[in-house]
Parts: structure tokens; sequence; C-alpha cells
């Protein structure tokens, strides 16, 4: 993390939305496009073994665990942490790492809102049958994150495009 204060002319923070063993591509992405912007980078982590109970009035949020997994969620949040570190070794954004709840994409938008973000960045799933299912029983956080708010949406690929004679992972 960069300790120099930076002046900010962009509009808000970019968010990079990641999860352990994704493709460092991403979050050297979203920081290049920070830098463009002298914003801040906010590393963003959503643990999906919890969802937002209630909120207090306050803005406090109670969660409930649809696992014990808080030892999971710890390790989770500490490898995104480790992972973005490495990728931006030498850069001078400033960066943050947050875990968040909920459904990746509904709590990727609350978060943007909370910090009035201009950009939301995420990877594309990676190939296979886990992740189809997966995609196939909630849908694309990409797809539902352009439907469901205003800001820029950037869709970084992970590793290697599918040829126009394969079949996509959906198909």
């Amino acid at each position: 993390m960069s300790d120099q204060p930076r002046p900010r002319t962009g509009r808000g923070k970019v968010i990079a939305g990641v999860v352990p063993g994704q493709s460092a591509r991403i979050v050297r992405e979203a920081a290049h496009y920070a830098a463009l912007a002298r914003a801040e980078l906010v590393v963003a982590h959503v643990d999906t073994t919890r969802f937002v109970a209630f909120e207090d009035p306050d803005g406090y949020v109670h969660s409930s665990t649809v696992d014990v997994a808080g030892d999971a969620a710890k390790a989770a949040l500490d490898e995104v942490r480790r992972m973005t570190a490495e990728a931006l070794a030498g850069s001078t954004v400033t960066w943050t790492a947050r875990q968040i709840i909920g459904d990746p994409a509904l709590a990727l938008i609350q978060l943007a809102d909370e910090i009035d973000a201009s950009l939301i960045v995420v990877g594309t799933r990676k190939r296979g049958l886990g992740e189809s299912l997966r995609e196939f029983l909630t849908g694309s956080v990409a797809a539902r994150l352009s439907h469901r708010q205003r800001r820029p949406v950037l869709v970084v690929p992970q590793g290697e495009p599918v040829g126009a004679e394969e079949e996509l992972p959906w198909e």
C-alpha cells in the first residue's frame, strides 16, 4: 500500500471484485484505472457464506451465516490481501482490501454506492463444470452488475480466450 498522499481528481474509488485464486490481472487492470483517475483502489472479496440479516438505522449490519465458515472467510480475505500486495508490488496506487457479504453482484453494488465508486472491475469466470453450474444457478456477476446499477463495469478475461470453433462455457 502506498503511504503517499495523492491529490484526488477522479470521481470516486475503483472497486476490484476478486476471489482467491483468481488471476492477478484483474487487480492490475483495476489499479491501472485507479491510477488514471487518481483514485483509491478497493479490492473487495464477497463472503457468500454470510448474508445480511438486517441493518440498523445507524448502518450497523447484522449478518447470519449459511455455514460455520469464519476461519475460511478470514483465510480467503488474507489470500486476497496477499495476492493484491504481490500484484501491486512497486505500484503507487493506494489500495485497501475489504470483505463484504451476501450475493456477489448485490454486495458489490451496495459497496459501490457506499463509497461512491466510479468503476467496478471483475474477472470472467473460470472454465469448468462447477463454474458453469454456479453461473447457471446464480447468473453471471458481470451481467448482473451491468444491468442493476449505473456505473461502468470492466470485465477482465482470466486466461486464454475461447477460440471461434470452441464452445463457450455456457453452451
